[in-house]
């Protein structure tokens, strides 16, 4: 091949940009489906959606563009291909209707919920109150290897209920787990490094199922939840349900780590004391940390007690709690010096995902994709445990292809909904068994691109893909079977299931 055709070809050097290749792939998926004859039931705004779900799927499946830059894109398409689709008097549904679909996600209560909880993982890092506790907590542990990786689970486990950031928390935990592992003397190379940030990683994913306000996704799942059936999931509920699964899980992550990477045999000297050490460097707790502790502990109060003792939801009192930290006079931040610490991309994203699965709804696109899968699968008289067992599985092959639990839910949440409601067994719990599927859109245990905090982690170079994968294959097996288990009992126990 001639060096002009090599320059001509797209990506450097004459290589196929992958990029370019999935863009492309989703287009041509979009103008196949969009194109595609009428189907019996479903309208011409439905199909379209289909194609812009189908679209924004292999868009984030591929990595074709960044995450705002492709809800930006989904929000013109919905409008457009929505706006020109024909309505029931004979004329076109108008590009202003189109656009007040595409934008119906930025006017729920589970967005103004995200945004919220990415000021108060800011206030935490200004503060420096995140520290604190992770230092506090593994100075208190002990520094036996083993010991350390305790002090890591639950440094993640009790952020989960401060910092509603997975990725804030595992930014914070990175930097003191390698000052730790320098400290300790050791090479980052080594299996005890490994296995530490390792941990890091998995633990804030398993600690996402556990919490509601711990990850977005779930405030996905919540806000279809409460949209298509009128029950809004109060936190306390969803911590009843999902706690113990992923306490379970906690303690088969340590079993993973210290079983796959032998870590018994290193020598650590002075570990106590270097931990100790950078915790005396953050001086006394200071007047904002004070603050920001006070708030937190009431705001995590009235989230448990929500629809017990008060009758606030959980997003006014998030956003009650951030207006106060930003108070002239009692707050812990200013804006200006705050707004730079928000990734407004994933605020724009998250209320482009809700957008994308509303209008999925609103269309019927979503309930006709339902029924076709119903159909094609059997399911119809199945046993809600036989239908959990198979969606379970299907979720977890699916999010092999996704960087985002975010993006998956907004796309899958919907029709995992209407899929359950045309079910026709007995007993089906539309709203237990999409809470529990939900738990399974946050496993990204297996790849380091399968999650933004995996990819944090993985840039510290203290492990490999393989070394990754193999914990995490094994993770996604141990917290599949005990899916099932729980389903037969625990859940069952409870109604759920």
């Amino acid at each position: 091949m001639s060096e002009k055709l090599k320059a001509n070809l797209p990506g450097e050097g004459g290589r196929i940009n992958a990029k370019a290749v999935g863009l492309a792939a989703a287009l041509i998926a979009l103008a196949l489906i969009c194109l595609a004859p009428a189907q019996p039931g479903l309208s011409i705004a439905g199909q379209r959606m289909l194609g812009v779900m189908i679209f924004a799927v292999i868009v984030w499946a591929t990595g074709a563009m960044s995450y705002p830059v492709s809800a930006g894109v989904i929000l013109a398409l919905t409008a457009l291909l929505v706006g020109f689709s024909p309505n029931s008097t004979g004329g076109i549904v108008g590009t202003s209707a189109g656009m007040k679909m595409a934008l119906a996600g930025f006017s729920s209560p589970a967005f103004c919920l995200v945004g919220a909880a990415l000021f108060l993982a800011a206030a935490m890092t200004i503060t420096g109150l995140d520290r604190r506790i992770a230092l506090l907590v593994l100075s208190k542990i002990g520094t036996e290897p083993h010991r350390v990786v305790i002090g890591v689970i639950l440094c993640g486990f009790i952020l989960s209920f401060f910092v509603p950031s997975t990725t804030a928390r595992v930014a914070c935990l990175v930097p003191i787990v390698m000052g730790v592992i320098a400290a300790f003397k050791v090479p980052l190379t080594s299996k005890f490094a490994a296995a530490l940030m390792i941990t890091v990683a998995q633990v804030d994913s398993v600690w996402n199922v556990g919490i509601k306000t711990a990850a977005a996704q779930n405030m996905v799942a919540v806000n279809f939840i409460k949209s298509i059936t009128g029950y809004d999931v109060s936190w306390l509920e969803w911590f009843t349900a999902a706690a113990p699964y992923a306490a379970c899980m906690s303690v088969f992550l340590y079993f993973v780590v210290t079983r796959l990477m032998p870590i018994g045999d290193v020598k650590i000297e002075h570990g106590r004391e270097a931990i100790r050490a950078q915790l005396k460097a953050l001086g006394p707790m200071k007047k904002n940390e004070w603050k920001l502790l006070i708030v937190s502990c009431v705001l995590l109060f009235l989230w448990v007690t929500e629809k017990k003792l008060h009758p606030i939801d959980t997003t006014t009192s998030t956003v009650a709690a951030i207006a106060l930290l930003m108070m002239p006079g009692f707050g812990v931040m200013e804006w200006k010096d705050t707004v730079h610490r928000i990734n407004w991309g994933t605020v724009f994203l998250f209320g482009m995902g809700i957008s994308l699965g509303s209008a999925l709804l609103s269309t019927h696109a979503a309930q006709w994709l339902a029924n076709e899968i119903v159909a094609g699968f059997g399911l119809q008289s199945a046993a809600p445990f036989t239908v959990l067992a198979v969606m379970a599985a299907f979720l977890i092959v699916v999010h092999l292809g996704f960087a985002s639990a975010t993006g998956l839910a907004s796309a899958i949440i919907p029709i995992i909904i209407a899929v359950l409601s045309s079910l026709q067994s007995p007993g089906v719990n539309v709203i237990g068994m999409t809470m529990i599927l939900q738990y399974v859109v946050s496993f990204g245990f297996i790849l380091p691109v399968n999650a933004p905090q995996n990819m944090i982690a993985y840039s510290t170079g203290t492990f490999t893909v393989k070394e990754f994968a193999k914990t995490g294959l094994i993770l996604t097996a141990g917290a599949y079977l005990l899916l099932l288990l729980m389903a037969k009992t625990y859940w069952s126990w409870l109604g759920l299931v």
